[in-house]
């Protein structure tokens, strides 16, 4: 979680969240997962507040 917070939270409104924060508004999120051979992709629900948050997290979060 720490790692989480120092590389994807970084510049966000959760930068120095509780890890209880964090978990209730990133991690326990109403989605569908659909896996094949190249990929796993994440669909969350169109309702779900913190998407744009989500997002950035995942963006920072990959390689490249």
């Amino acid at each position: 979680m720490e790692r989480l917070r120092a590389l994807g939270l970084q510049n966000t409104e959760l930068a120095h969240a509780q890890v209880d924060t964090i978990r209730h508004k990133l991690f326990k999120i109403g989605a569908v997962i659909t896996r094949n051979t190249r990929r796993v992709r994440i669909f969350p629900s169109n309702t779900y507040p913190h998407q744009a948050l989500y997002w950035q997290v995942v963006q920072n979060l990959a390689p490249g």
